[in-house]
């Protein structure tokens, strides 16, 4: 794990609970309906940095899907582990995915990618599409424009990395995705860039 990635993983231990009692800020429901609309009830669905839970894990549970989340920070889990019990949930570093191939029917990373140094975006889209079946569905949150930088975030320090969403989206298809939509949302004054995509 490189430096800027510590960082990270670092500031999310220390505000796991702040960044949960802050989590409603902002509301995914919308894109995460569509993206359940597309699954069977009872698809497998990986919730790649899954936080405290809330609202991503819970809401795929309560929408009928077998969900496991994943997290690097400890002290997310613990969190997770109360909030959605029915989940199983792993501590595992996105850049290393522990899974087989063709595990999965569903991908979420919500608010999670934007934390990676985006020269490693293309292997995790690659990844991504390993683990997921064909015809699976991916759903990701990426940033609004190419951007790095390491700036304060509910009191600690954090790190953002993103490419501009065309890069995004080419990545996303250089890995073997069909794109279903890619496009600029507003939530809570904050835009980033949606990706829903299929597995081809």
């Amino acid at each position: 794990m490189i430096e800027k990635e510590e960082i990270v993983q670092k500031s999310y231990n220390k505000i796991a609970q702040k960044y949960l009692d802050n989590r409603h800020t902002w509301d995914n429901s919308n894109e995460l309906k569509e993206f359940a609309r597309l699954l069977p009830k009872g698809a497998k669905v990986l919730d790649i940095g899954c936080g405290g839970g809330i609202p991503v894990a819970d809401f795929l549970i309560k929408s009928g899907l077998d969900v496991t989340g994943i997290d690097f920070a400890e002290e997310m889990l613990k969190l997770a582990r109360k909030n959605v019990p029915k989940a199983r949930l792993f501590l595992n570093d996105m850049n290393e995915l522990c899974f087989k191939d063709n595990s999965f029917e569903g991908l979420t990373a919500l608010y999670s990618i934007i934390h990676v140094p985006r020269e490693k975006h293309y292997d995790l889209m690659q990844s991504f599409h390993r683990i997921l079946k064909p015809g699976g569905v991916m759903l990701i949150c990426m940033g609004p424009d190419e951007w790095e930088a390491v700036d304060e975030f509910l009191g600690v320090q954090m790190f953002w990395s993103h490419y501009d969403p065309e890069i995004s989206l080419q990545l996303v298809k250089d890995a073997g995705f069909q794109i279903i939509f890619g496009k600029y949302i507003r939530i809570s004054g904050e835009i980033h860039f949606w990706i829903l995509a299929k597995n081809e």
